[in-house]
């Protein structure tokens, strides 16, 4: 490998000869092998379009020479369409603040300007990283609005994808409405209700779910872009945030504004706290859903096997014939990574100390996984999953006349305790309720027969009574 020599404050440096980024990026490469993870894609794109509209605003002031503005502006729309994107190579684990990732960014944008301009990779004559790339910024203003657009940029597809699931399950609910069976309460057996009404509570866990989600991303419309170091705006200025971010909200179509109270927005990672509290929420919904799933598929002959989830793949690699929830599985699994994520986040967002949070780092990497595996979990479970389920109904109805579940709706009419008293009796005799209603002589048999209707145990109100 052939390699140029740049400086920096801390000296002089090899790096790659045909490297878009620079010395700064090179040091934190030999700083931080940690984990082989590198920026994600939506936080690159988040931190170059931040670039593009700092230039952009810098040429409308007057502030940066229009040459070398354009030539930032071009590259950047070059990474944008994808170009260089191997060039950013910071390790997720780095220095707080992200500086690194910042440094990376300036470099490999500067590199790529100057040669659109005629000069060399390393150079910086034409082009320089912290000059004109980084002009009017700090990583303290830039990285949390790079976390925050990042997570904006990502937003809609993660609702979308909440509310396809929402729906899918809603269809479900609709198409097994008529299916009886038994309900439970504490893994027991409770009342009876229909599997589209169970199907009907999913769907609205997931989308109160993605109602969260949506209310949470509110707050991270504000952004502390031309807050620069502290908060004080140094070196920035009103007129060069307000074009920076309306540059910005252009570019991205989000309303974007700048932030009521720019110390709070530096010092503070509790917006992204809160986005990832709701998705952490959503996960939750989403977890339980997929280990119901699980229970009710289970079998097909020893368990309660009251739907068939679709075979996506088999089961046992010794077990012949087994089939797996497979798609289930992986969404706890996801669910649980989630959790761990906003765990992360919250201990990392408690961590700020004075003017800045420098452990945004982590914070980033963790809220925008938990987004993306989110995301396509959920997919999959509705594409994978939901649409194939089949109920069976027979199944569904045999396990209710088996169960005591009809037995609750006596309790109007002989109480609580001559109701436990037959319920009692049935689990240990196998008679069915009705019978032993019947054999004690507690209610006549036209009346009975509505009073232990499930059908109308599945509506509000004392099954057997007239409806005004």
């Amino acid at each position: 490998m052939e390699f140029r020599t740049e400086r920096d404050p801390l000296g002089e440096h090899a790096v790659p000869a045909d490297a878009y980024y620079g010395i700064q990026t090179m040091r934190a490469l030999e700083n931080f092998p940690i984990s082989g993870l590198r920026a994600p894609a939506d936080l690159v794109t988040a931190t170059i379009l931040i670039k593009k509209a700092a230039a952009q605003a810098n040429v409308s002031l007057g502030r940066l020479d229009k040459t070398i503005g354009d030539a930032v502006v071009r590259a950047a729309d070059d990474i944008l369409a994808g170009a260089l994107r191997d060039q950013f190579v910071v390790d997720v684990y780095q220095a707080g603040a992200g500086t690194s990732h910042n440094m990376n960014a300036n470099e490999v944008l500067a590199n790529r300007a100057s040669e659109m301009l005629g000069g060399a990779r390393g150079e910086y004559r034409l082009v320089h990283p912290n000059d004109h790339v980084n002009m009017g910024q700090s990583t303290n203003d830039v990285y949390p609005t790079a976390t925050r657009l990042a997570l904006l940029l990502m937003h809609g597809a993660l609702v979308e994808s909440a509310r396809s699931l929402a729906e899918a399950l809603d269809r479900k609910a609709h198409e097994f409405d008529a299916v009886l069976k038994v309900g439970r309460t504490h893994l027991q057996d409770a009342v009876p209700m229909t599997l589209g009404q169970e199907f009907g509570g999913y769907a609205a866990c997931v989308e109160q779910g993605a109602k969260d989600v949506e209310h949470a991303s509110a707050q991270l419309h504000e952004l502390n872009l031309g807050a620069t170091a502290v908060g004080t705006g140094l070196n920035a200025g009103e007129e060069y945030t307000s074009q920076a971010i309306r540059n910005l909200a252009r570019s991205t179509g989000l309303t974007l504004t700048p932030a009521a109270n720019r110390f709070r927005v530096t010092q503070s990672m509790g917006d992204v706290l809160s986005y990832s509290g709701a998705m952490r929420r959503l996960a939750v919904e989403l977890c339980k859903v997929a280990s119901d799933l699980r229970l009710l598929s289970m079998g097909p002959r020893a368990g309660i096997a009251e739907i068939a989830l679709p075979a996506v793949q088999p089961g046992s690699s010794i077990m012949p014939g087994k089939v797996n929830p497979s798609v289930p599985e992986m969404v706890n699994q996801v669910c649980y990574q989630v959790i761990g994520c906003d765990m992360t986040i919250c201990a990392a967002a408690e961590a700020g100390q004075l003017e800045l949070n420098v452990m945004m780092p982590v914070i980033a990497w963790n809220g925008i996984h938990a987004s993306t595996i989110l995301r396509e979990s959920m997919k999959a479970l509705r594409t994978r999953c939901v649409v194939g389920i089949e109920a069976d109904a027979a199944r569904c109805r045999e396990l209710l006349d088996r169960s005591t579940a009809v037995a609750t709706a006596l309790s109007p009419y002989i109480g609580y305790a001559a109701t436990a008293e037959i319920a009692k009796e049935s689990v240990k005799t196998g008679k069915p309720i009705r019978q032993i209603v019947q054999e004690r002589g507690l209610i006549d048999a036209q009346q009975l027969e509505q009073v232990l209707s499930a059908e109308a145990m599945t509506h509000p109100g004392i099954a057997g009574q007239v409806k005004k």
